[in-house]
């Protein structure tokens, strides 16, 4: 009966605080996902669900270990995850919540089917990709995610072009004006090009790797982007994912694993 009258008791303000939790345990999950720090981020849970298990059940010298290692783990845990802090702040920074469009593209796993967002081309982008590493053209695309890019779209020259392969080849063209710099695609839409992207000067990278690719492991750090280059020097078609290289056998295999990202 006790039970029955606590679930009647359980009021709007409690509805608020789960849905707060969820959207905070999401957010976190998105940003250590594909990384080696998702396996912490699960430990820290299962600890923290067992520490409030042990409370329950009043297990004092137990629920002293454990309270006093959450308490003084705080810091440590800026520590381990400060390139997940990073990316979280500059996400709360740089969410533009002004339009619908925005709200809902960061609340898409709560959209309706009658919701729909643009869905990026992958394809197209993979084989100008292919076209440009045949010609030996050098190329920088960056693949917005969760994390707003438009303090980096405002560093080159706004654009509104759906995304096409001929597009992406005219854009790196060798000879054309907008190839120097990134591009950033957003849903299908080439947002802007010559955009210019911070560099990682602090990551031994092999020295093969020129600044495209430091470019896209400072790009990839700061925020939850994919970025994709292109080597003007061999024609070899790299990947960054979390600052790190993103592995993959051939350019089929590296659509499937963007297609999965994008998702």
């Amino acid at each position: 009966m006790e039970i029955f009258n606590d679930i009647l008791k359980f009021s709007l303000i409690d509805i608020i605080d789960v849905v707060l939790v969820a959207l905070l345990l999401y957010y976190a999950y998105k940003l250590v996902k594909g990384t080696v720090a998702i396996n912490i981020f699960i430990g820290i849970v299962v600890i923290y669900f067992i520490y409030l298990t042990v409370e329950a059940l009043q297990m004092v010298l137990l629920t002293k270990i454990l309270g006093g290692f959450i308490s003084v783990g705080f810091i440590a845990l800026i520590i381990v995850f400060q390139q997940e802090v990073r990316k979280f702040l500059l996400m709360i920074g740089s969410t533009n919540f002004s339009t619908k469009r925005g709200f809902l593209k960061h609340l898409k796993f709560l959209q309706t089917e009658g919701i729909s967002t643009s869905i990026t081309d992958i394809d197209a982008i993979i084989s100008a990709c292919n076209k440009m590493s045949s010609s030996k053209t050098g190329a920088l695309i960056v693949l917005e995610r969760n994390n707003n890019l438009d303090f980096l779209v405002s560093t080159g020259d706004e654009m509104n072009i759906k995304v096409t392969q001929p597009i992406i080849e005219s854009i790196f063209f060798k000879n054309s004006p907008l190839h120097d710099g990134a591009i950033i695609i957003q849903d299908n839409i080439v947002k802007a090009t010559r955009v210019i992207l911070p560099v990682n000067n602090e990551k031994t990278i092999p020295q093969r790797f020129g600044l495209r690719h430091r470019a896209a492991v400072g790009v990839t750090e700061r925020t939850d982007a994919i970025a994709i280059a292109v080597s003007e020097e061999t024609g070899q078609i790299s990947c960054f994912r979390n600052g790190e290289f993103l592995p993959f056998k051939d350019t089929t295999e590296l659509a499937e694993i963007l297609k999965k990202d994008l998702d």
